[in-house]
C-alpha cells in the first residue's frame, strides 16, 4: 500500500494546486485582456481565457518539488525538458512565433532529452534510433497540440493517457516513475475541470506542448536506460495510449494536402469537428475521443498480459476497425470548394483518397485483403493454445497466399463487389453469405489438394469461415452503422413530425436526417395504425394517432407537420392541418415526381 499511498500524494497536491491555478490564471487572463477571439478557422464562438497551461505545469511541478522521487534519473531530466517545451509554447502564445521556429525548439529539447541515452530502442543502430526518437518526441508533442480543438479533446485524451501510465510504470517496477505520472494525471484533471463544455479557459501552446512532450517522453523513462525490452512493451504499448492523436494527425494532414491546404495552417477539420458535422453534440463529440482513448488503454492492457501471437491479432483488429473509422469520417464534408481544386467545368483536380478508393473498388479489395488474412490468422489462434500455434505456424505461412488468392478470386466473381456500402440491405448480405461460403469452399478444397487432409484442420476452415462472415458483412454494413451511431442529428432546425410511418414516412426521415441543408428536424411520427404506436423508425418514435395531434404537437414543441403518405384520407389530413392552423404550425405535404 505504501506505493499507492505515494501516487496518491502526488495525484493529490498536483490536483489541488492546478484547480487554484487555473483559476488564478483564468481571472489574470480575463482581466488583462489575454483570451483567444472567435475566428473563422476556430471553433469556439465567444472570447475564452488563455494561458490554461499555466495551471497544469504549475500543478505538475509543484507536486514534483514537493513530493520529489528520490534516485530517479530520467524523471528529472523529463521534467527539465518539458518544462523547456512548456516555455516554448508560452513564448508562442504570448508572441506567435513562426512554425519554423516552434520546430527548431522542439527538435532541440528532444535532442536534449536523447542525448542522455532516453532512446526508443526500436532500431539497433543508435544514431538511427536517436533521430526516431527525436520524431517520436516531436511527432506526439505536435499531435496533441492538434487535437486540442474542441473544449477537454486533449486535456481528456492526455488524462486517461497518464492513468494507464500510472499503471504501466507501476507494473514495470518503476515506482518513482508512476509517481510522476500520477503527478501529471492530477495536474490535467485540475485544468479539465474549467476545459470541458463549455470552457472557461484553454491550455493553449504552453499546455498542449507540454502535454504532447511529456506523455512521450515518459513512455522512455518507463524502462531502466539500456534494459533489454521486448517489442510489445517498446512499440505497441505507447502507440495504442496515444493511437487517437495519432490517427487525429493522419487523418488532418493527408486530408489538407489532398485538398491543397496547408497542414501548418487550423480548421474545422479534426476528428472531432467530423463527429459534430455528423449531429454529434460537442459534448458527445468529445466524450466518443475519451471513450476511443479507453479502449485503446485498455487493449494496452490487454497486450502486456497476453502472448505475442495474441497481442498482434488484438491490435491488428483494433487498428483496423479504428481506420475504418478515420476512412468514413474523411469522408464528412468539412471544406468549402477552393479555386485551385476546380477546373473550368467544375471536376475536382483533387479528390480525396477516400473518394478515389471507392471509385475504383480498391479500398474494398484491400479491405477483403486484410480481412482474409486476419480471419485466416485469427482461426489459428482460437483453434490452437499458446503451446501448439508455434507447431502449425509454418502451415500458416504456407498456405497463407493460396487462401488470399482463392477466397478474392470467388469474391470477384460471385459479385461481392457490385454494391454500394452505404446502401447495404437484405439482397447485399444475401450475395455477402454466398460469396463467402464459396471463398471458404474453394479455399479449403485447394488447401486438401495441396498439402493433404491430414495439414487441413477443419476446426480451422469451420472459425474461418464465421470470422469472415462477420468481418466482411461487417464491413459492408459498417457505414450505415456508423451513419446511424454517429449521426444523430443536433436539434437545431424547424422541428418536425411526420404523418405516416409508413414507407413514405422511413424515405422522409432518412432524408431529413441526411440532408442538414433542408433544416428540418424529425422528432416524431403519427399514424392511424395502432399497431405501429411506440415502434422506432431510424431513432424517431411512433408518437400515436391523428386523434391525439394536439397533445403530441404541445409535447415536442413542433413547428410543422408533414405528410408522407398518399393513402392518408383527406377528412384526416384536413383535420390536422386545422389543429395546426390554430396552433401557428405549417403543414405540407412531401411529394415524388418524375419529370
Amino acid at each position: 500500500m505504501e506505493p499507492l499511498r505515494d501516487y496518491g500524494w502526488h495525484f493529490g497536491i498536483a490536483l489541488a494546486a492546478s484547480l487554484g491555478l487555473t483559476v488564478a490564471v483564468r481571472t489574470l487572463a480575463r482581466r488583462f485582456g489575454w483570451v483567444a477571439k472567435p475566428r473563422p478557422d476556430r471553433w469556439h464562438q465567444k472570447p475564452t481565457a488563455l494561458f490554461g497551461g499555466v495551471g497544469i505545469f504549475g500543478g505538475f511541478l509543484l507536486a514534483y518539488l514537493v513530493r520529489r522521487p528520490a534516485g530517479l534519473t530520467g524523471g528529472g531530466l523529463l521534467t527539465a525538458c518539458a518544462s523547456g517545451m512548456f516555455l516554448l509554447g508560452f513564448i508562442d502564445d504570448k508572441f506567435q512565433l513562426k512554425p519554423y521556429a516552434k520546430l527548431v525548439g522542439q527538435i532541440a529539447f528532444a535532442t536534449l532529452f536523447t542525448t542522455f541515452g532516453l532512446r526508443l530502442h526500436w532500431l539497433l543502430n543508435p544514431i538511427l534510433d536517436q533521430g526516431l526518437t527525436i520524431f517520436w518526441l516531436v511527432g506526439m508533442t505536435n499531435a496533441l497540440n492538434l487535437l486540442d480543438n474542441i473544449d477537454g479533446a486533449a486535456g481528456g485524451v492526455a488524462a486517461i493517457a497518464g492513468g494507464f501510465l500510472i499503471y504501466f510504470c507501476h507494473m514495470a517496477g518503476q515506482g518513482d516513475s508512476a509517481m510522476i505520472a500520477a503527478a501529471f494525471t492530477g495536474a490535467v484533471l485540475g485544468f479539465l475541470v474549467f476545459n470541458f463544455n463549455p470552457a472557461s479557459i484553454f491550455m493553449g501552446d504552453c499546455g498542449s506542448l507540454f502535454i504532447g512532450f511529456f506523455l512521450g517522453g515518459l513512455s522512455l523513462v518507463n524502462f531502466e536506460i539500456g534494459a533489454r525490452r521486448n517489442v510489445i512493451a517498446v512499440l505497441a504499448i505507447p502507440v495504442l495510449l496515444l493511437l487517437l492523436p495519432i490517427l487525429d494527425t493522419t487523418l488532418v494532414t493527408i486530408t489538407r494536402r489532398y485538398h491543397g491546404r496547408r497542414v501548418s495552417q487550423g480548421g474545422r477539420d479534426h476528428t472531432s469537428h467530423r463527429l459534430v458535422a455528423l449531429g454529434m453534440s460537442e459534448r458527445r463529440a468529445t466524450l466518443t475521443l475519451w471513450a476511443i482513448s479507453a479502449i485503446s488503454g485498455g487493449l494496452a492492457v490487454a497486450v502486456k498480459n497476453v502472448s505475442a501471437m495474441m497481442a498482434i491479432g488484438l491490435m491488428s483488429a483494433f487498428v483496423f476497425g479504428l481506420l475504418f473509422l478515420m476512412i468514413f469520417l474523411g469522408r464528412v464534408k468539412v471544406y468549402q470548394q477552393v479555386a485551385s481544386e476546380v477546373e473550368a467545368n467544375g471536376r475536382t483536380l483533387l479528390p480525396t483518397l477516400a473518394d478515389f478508393s471507392y471509385k475504383r473498388r480498391v479500398f474494398e479489395t484491400l479491405n477483403d485483403l486484410v480481412l482474409i488474412m486476419l480471419c485466416y490468422y485469427g482461426a489459428f489462434l482460437l483453434r490452437f493454445d499458446e503451446s501448439t500455434i508455434m507447431e502449425h505456424w509454418p502451415q500458416f505461412v504456407r498456405s497463407l497466399p493460396l487462401v488470399i488468392v482463392s477466397q478474392l478470386s470467388v469474391f470477384l466473381v460471385l459479385g461481392l463487389y457490385r454494391g454500394v456500402w452505404r446502401y447495404t440491405g437484405m439482397d447485399d448480405l444475401a450475395v455477402i453469405v454466398r460469396a463467402v461460403a464459396g471463398a471458404v469452399l474453394l479455399s479449403t478444397g485447394v488447401l486438401l489438394v495441396v498439402f493433404g487432409a491430414e495439414r487441413v484442420h477443419p476446426r480451422v476452415v469451420v472459425i474461418n469461415a464465421l470470422l469472415l462472415l462477420l468481418g466482411v458483412g461487417g464491413s459492408r454494413v459498417s457505414f450505415r452503422f456508423l451513419r446511424s451511431w454517429l449521426g444523430q442529428k443536433r436539434a437545431e432546425g424547424r422541428r418536425v413530425i411526420i404523418y405516416g410511418a409508413g414507407d413514405g414516412g422511413e424515405l422522409l426521415v432518412r432524408e431529413l436526417q441526411n440532408n442538414l441543408d433542408l433544416g428540418l428536424v424529425p422528432v416524431g411520427f403519427v399514424d392511424d395504425d395502432p399497431q405501429k404506436a411506440g415502434r422506432m423508425i431510424h431513432g424517431v418514435r411512433v408518437m400515436g394517432s391523428s386523434d391525439g395531434i394536439d397533445r403530441i404537437l404541445a409535447s415536442v414543441r413542433a413547428h410543422e407537420v408533414v405528410l408522407s403518405s398518399s393513402k392518408i384520407g383527406p377528412e384526416r389530413w384536413e383535420r390536422v392541418e386545422r389543429a395546426c392552423t390554430e396552433l401557428g404550425l405549417g403543414a405540407r405535404r412531401m411529394r415524388i415526381a418524375l419529370e
